[in-house]
């Protein structure tokens, strides 16, 4: 079975941390790297819950995409929150590794993960990285359906294919306009909108969008190309990664002979647990 540092090194190979953004902080939170592997989980946030699971699931290995520490922290008692997170995985000998946006702009990254849960096939990145000279790697993806949805369907499929939470799959603009061509990006993207219009492409789906940056995108579109937007809960558009890393890590593990048990938490971690819709009944 393999130690703790050549896990790690397989998954920085797979998501370099120098590739993510300089806010970010990705890699290894804790951990022994002489410390041996058998278990896996992968989830999204680094919260309770899933330290929880990874202690009852005997996991020595805890991978999220979220980071725990993101803007830094001078302490890690257990008297606050992600404190407790830290000393139940210490506790249990178990390792938390966070690849966050360098799992973004991977090749394959979340939103190619994002777009196999919609059965789209993926073209190109959306926001290309310049230091990739074959032009797989990047921000988000552009998108083509397997054949043309209405704009109301498209967000039907979503809402079908995408985890079920509260907030469940919002749209802005027509309705019944025709959607060929689709921006995917997982998490948070109304700060992609000017690439999302030079792309030229039918609708955008993603996460977080904000009431000021949709509105002007919906606007600045009409009447000439008007733009459709998806907005999904963050969570939902980022766990299909868990699934397609799982994966990953698996083929590595058959690779190296390693016999790794690789999990996915199916803990739904989304913040939002209820949706009211508003108004008066009709």
């Amino acid at each position: 079975m393999p130690r703790l540092s050549e896990v790690i090194a397989a998954l920085d190979a797979l998501w370099p941390p120098e590739r993510a953004e300089q806010w970010d902080a990705v890699g290894t939170v804790c951990g022994d790297p002489d410390a041996e592997v058998t278990r896996v989980l992968f989830a999204v946030d680094p919260v309770q819950e899933i330290a929880d699971e990874a202690v009852e699931l005997g996991a020595e290995l805890l991978v999220t995409h979220h980071p725990l520490y993101l803007r830094g922290t001078t302490t890690v008692a257990a008297s606050h929150f992600k404190g407790r997170v830290v000393h139940t995985l210490i506790k249990r000998d178990i390792a938390l590794h966070v690849a966050h946006t360098n799992a973004d702009t991977a090749d394959p990254g979340v939103s190619d993960a994002l777009a196999g849960a919609l059965d789209l096939r993926v073209v190109r990145p959306l926001l290309p990285d310049p230091s990739d000279p074959a032009g797989r790697r990047g921000l988000g993806r552009i998108c083509e359906l397997d054949h043309p949805l209405t704009l109301r369907e498209f967000a039907a499929r979503a809402a079908e294919r995408l985890p079920a939470v509260a907030q469940g799959v919002r749209t802005a603009g027509d309705p019944e306009a025709t959607v060929r061509t689709v921006a995917v990006s997982g998490g948070s993207g109304d700060s992609l909108f000017d690439v999302v219009r030079a792309a030229g492409v039918d609708a955008f789906l993603t996460a977080d969008l904000r009431h000021h940056p949709a509105s002007e995108a919906v606007q600045h579109s009409l009447p000439d190309s008007p733009l459709g937007l998806v907005d999904a809960a963050h969570w939902a558009t980022e766990q299909p990664w868990c699934e397609q890393a799982a994966a990953q890590l698996d083929e590595i593990s058959d690779r190296h002979g390693w016999d790794l048990r690789v999990h996915v938490s199916k803990t739904v971690t989304d913040p939002w647990s209820t949706h009211h819709p508003s108004g008066a009944p009709n």
